[in-house]
């Protein structure tokens, strides 16, 4: 009986992970006929010719952070240099801002962010943020395309999530596991806190991981890419799944649709992430369990408890995935300017998507004032974003027609239709909400004197969007994965 309980399970895996190709084949399609998909080759005649980095280099700490300094002397308009917070080993998490608003939250300017080497032997990422940050900074007077991407995104760039871990690392390692880790022997992607901690709990949240989830939270990122090397693909949440195995399962979010666009988009972008077929030129790196194509639901590839995509998915307002930028971990020099040509559009057409969004304000009907923590919800089961600052928020969407929720529990909820169109693909609105209680006459408050700040240029910037607090999202059980865990159930039963 336990025989024939465990092949129906499996049975039951393999048909999800089917149906999980055919969904995401046929969305592709869909959004391929939407107009939505570009090319590699429509994105060179869109974004235009440009000028390369003359140099593609590896860089340890020191140098990466002379390096990017560099770049801010040289461009001060356009950049700000921060940290996130600091490594176990006390290495700075940098982040470079370029943006023609570097220095704080501007009032409808969306925020963007690219994280790199997150596994410090997977390095292409941390190679190629300085190389994109070099790129829209040469062009920003010469590429209109580029000129427009910064003067109207908030682009936060971060080479090294783990610092630590890089330093050991070795140039040349193709598939090994030193550096991988943070200075404490953590994987930082199953450090987050987990989605289902009774079946495998998160323990030991690192300083890297600490500094990350508090930075997410102080800005509020709409889009976000972690990017990882290993093979050549992008997956998208959820990574996890209530299960005391680590079989894979699909685990599509209530975002699926959404997600597919996204992570499609990067790898119809790339110059063969998109191909069906061995992820790797070559063969040696190929890994039979790997997936056939070029993006893939992060479970249904194999399941990771604690990982950075699902948390910033379910406790913040961004949506992120996981590029999986070339097959070596830590390539050859000689290497990088082949790599980054498969890569470069892909990583600039990524940010512009930040601007297919449902973006406004909701404000107080009697004052006009923005309203913070404001939920936005879109149905009854997908992601609820909040507004902050000045009632700001942003929403990304596919194309189609929603009724958006506008909710505070000082205020009437007010619901409003909204059509996306390929005229009008990332439309304002502005939302007044009346409050239930009328205001009352305020109340004079002498002011506390404030603090004089430290004028270093390397503290992080914690003066924007102090208010922001996140709704965690329920999560929600997909029909297949109930079959499953009814079958895992009275299999339990049975032995």
């Amino acid at each position: 009986m336990r025989s024939l309980f465990l092949l129906l399970l499996l049975c039951a895996v393999a048909r999800c992970s089917r149906l999980a190709e055919d969904e995401e084949q046929m969305l592709i399609r869909h959004f391929t006929k939407e107009g939505e998909i570009s090319t590699m080759d429509q994105l060179r005649e869109t974004i235009g010719p440009f000028r390369d980095p003359l140099n593609f280099s590896h860089m340890n700490y020191s140098t990466m952070t002379d390096h990017i300094h560099n770049l801010h002397r040289k461009f001060p308009n356009l950049t700000h240099i921060y940290s996130a917070g600091q490594s176990v080993q006390g290495r700075e998490l940098w982040v470079l801002v370029v943006s023609r608003y570097p220095k704080e939250h501007r009032k409808l300017i969306p925020e963007f962010k690219y994280v790199a080497n997150m596994h410090g032997n997977e390095v292409t990422g941390r190679v190629f943020l300085i190389s994109l940050a070099e790129t829209l900074l040469q062009n920003y007077n010469t590429n209109l395309w580029i000129r427009q991407l910064v003067d109207s995104t908030r682009i936060h760039l971060m080479p090294s999530m783990n610092p630590d871990g890089y330093e050991h690392a070795s140039e040349g390692d193709q598939a090994g596991v030193t550096g991988r880790h943070n200075a404490n022997g953590k994987d930082l992607n199953r450090n987050f806190p987990s989605r289902f901690p009774n079946y495998f709990p998160t323990s030991d949240i690192q300083p890297e991981t600490i500094a990350i989830m508090n930075w997410t939270r102080q800005i509020p990122f709409v889009l976000s890419a972690n990017l990882h090397g290993g093979t050549t693909l992008v997956n998208y949440p959820f990574d996890d799944y209530p299960t005391r195995t680590r079989q894979s399962h699909y685990a599509p979010s209530p975002d699926n649709a959404l997600f597919v666009r996204l992570a499609y988009s990067y790898a119809r972008g790339h110059e063969r992430m998109w191909r069906e077929g061995p992820r790797c030129l070559d063969d040696d790196l190929n890994i039979a369990v790997d997936p056939q194509n070029g993006i893939i639901n992060g479970a249904d590839w194999y399941i990771v408890s604690g990982g950075m995509q699902d948390w910033n998915y379910l406790n913040t307002n961004c949506f992120e995935l996981t590029v999986e930028m070339n097959c070596e971990k830590f390539p050859k020099t000689a290497k990088l300017i082949k790599l980054w040509g498969e890569n470069k559009y892909a990583l600039l057409h990524f940010i512009s998507l930040v601007h297919g969004a449902i973006h406004g304000l909701v404000v107080d009907a009697e004052t006009g004032e923005g309203i913070v923590n404001a939920t936005v919800s879109i149905d009854e089961k997908a992601k609820i974003v909040v507004s902050y600052g000045d009632g700001e928020f942003w929403r990304l969407a596919n194309m189609g027609t929603y009724d958006l929720t506008f909710d505070h529990s000082d205020y009437y909820p007010v619901t409003r239709t909204v059509h996306v169109t390929p005229q009008n693909r990332s439309p304002y609105i502005e939302v007044r909400l009346q409050r239930i209680i009328p205001r009352s006459k305020p109340t004079l408050i002498p002011a506390r004197p404030t603090k004089q700040q430290s004028k270093d240029e390397y503290n992080v910037d914690n003066s924007n969007n102090k208010d922001l607090r996140i709704v965690t999202m329920s999560s929600v059980c997909h029909f297949s994965s109930l079959l499953f865990i009814l079958a895992f159930t009275a299999n339990r039963v049975f032995i």
